[in-house]
């Protein structure tokens, strides 16, 4: 699968290398370019209503991203917010910036435990009716088939906090109603309604140092292990990486070895989720740029060491609309947006778009 993966990885990036269009508008070349030189992907999460309303962040998007995903708009809740009733114009959207501006996209997610609709966590778990989980894989399966670059079926199936025996989430209407068959019949739903786009399994919280983090890739890598050897068409893992510069310690070695525990099962990784939350940082942003770019240097550098490793992600662009900047436990209380993005609010490059397009330029695939 990665060798196959990797030829048409290949092919992707020389296109868009071969194409001059696409330098920054403050000069030389954007992370899509830098990453497709050494064979791999930049992209970002993005939302329709932004691309539309905001011609600064639309060019920055087609400049910088060679590779899309919705942060919200390929959810359930946003596509079957009514039961039966189902809603395409937030994805097409982005699809048809993505086709304009050369890039691709991939699809997240098909099944979580949050972002549903209210009249499905209405009808779950007291109804064990499988079809409220095929069905809709195979609406929107089938309606994108062959469109995305990849999809995540899965999303966040691991809590060892919910003291489950193999550290799967249990505070889960899919848990709840169905066990943990819920996951391999939703890969093998996916397959059906869409036999070529590569399926992945997206998780969080998996990079770090302290102790907590340790039984969430035990487990990851445990499900991973039973999802194959029971012939599910699992074909790639999304790393989140969320991660934190102030609140969680991270070495070179654990990121490492994570990586190569992945790697060793012959599927690709692609980083899915990619920002540095800068919160409980100095009040200087200029001292908080430094440390974020820092941290990003290192994971990247360990990461892109990896020839199982497809790319990066980043959950968001720039800190103008980035989650961070808006989440409670993220934001600053004085109302300065969060720095964990490759652009600032005003979309000019900072210390960590530097520190990504170095580990770009450097990286081999």
């Amino acid at each position: 699968m990665l060798n196959m993966d990797r030829r048409t990885f290949l092919a992707m990036s020389a296109a868009l290398c071969a194409s001059p269009a696409w330098s920054a508008q403050s000069g030389g070349d954007g992370l899509r370019v830098r990453a497709a030189r050494n064979h791999r992907l930049y992209g970002t999460s993005v939302d329709s209503r932004n691309l539309k309303a905001d011609p600064r962040f639309a060019q920055a998007v087609a400049a910088e991203a060679g590779i899309l995903v919705a942060e919200s708009e390929t959810k359930r809740k946003a596509m079957e917010p009514a039961k039966g009733q189902y809603y395409f114009g937030g994805t097409d959207a982005i699809l048809n910036f993505a086709h304009s501006n050369t890039q691709l996209m991939r699809g997240h997610t098909m099944v979580w435990h949050e972002a549903n609709p209210a009249w499905l966590e209405a009808e779950l778990p007291v109804s064990k009716d499988e079809r409220l989980l095929t069905d809709y894989i195979a609406k929107v399966g089938t309606r994108y088939k062959g469109q995305f670059q990849s999809w995540d079926v899965v999303n966040e199936a691991i809590e060892p906090k919910d003291g489950h025996p193999l550290g799967l989430r249990t505070n889960s209407i899919w848990y709840e109603a169905f066990g943990e068959s819920y996951i391999e019949t939703a890969f093998h739903a996916a397959r059906e309604a869409d036999p070529k786009t590569p399926l992945f399994y997206n998780e969080t919280n998996l990079e770090g140092d302290d102790a907590w983090f340790e039984p969430r890739r035990t487990a990851t890598l445990k499900l991973i292990e039973r999802l194959l050897a029971r012939n599910v068409p699992l074909q790639g893992f999304g790393l989140q990486s969320h991660l934190k510069a102030f609140r969680s310690k991270y070495s070179e070695a654990v990121i490492s070895k994570f990586l190569d525990e992945v790697a060793a099962f012959g599927l690709p990784i692609l980083i899915t989720e990619f920002d540095v939350a800068d919160i409980r940082g100095p009040s200087d942003p200029a001292q908080r740029d430094t440390a974020v770019a820092d941290l990003t240097r290192m994971f990247l550098d360990v990461a892109f060491s990896k020839k199982a490793v497809l790319g990066c992600i980043t959950w968001g662009l720039t800190d103008k609309y980035s989650w961070l900047s808006v989440t409670p436990a993220y934001k600053w209380s004085d109302g300065q947006l969060s720095r964990g993005l490759p652009l600032d609010g005003d979309f000019n490059r900072k210390p960590m778009w530097t520190a990504m397009a170095s580990c770009f330029d450097k990286s081999q695939a």
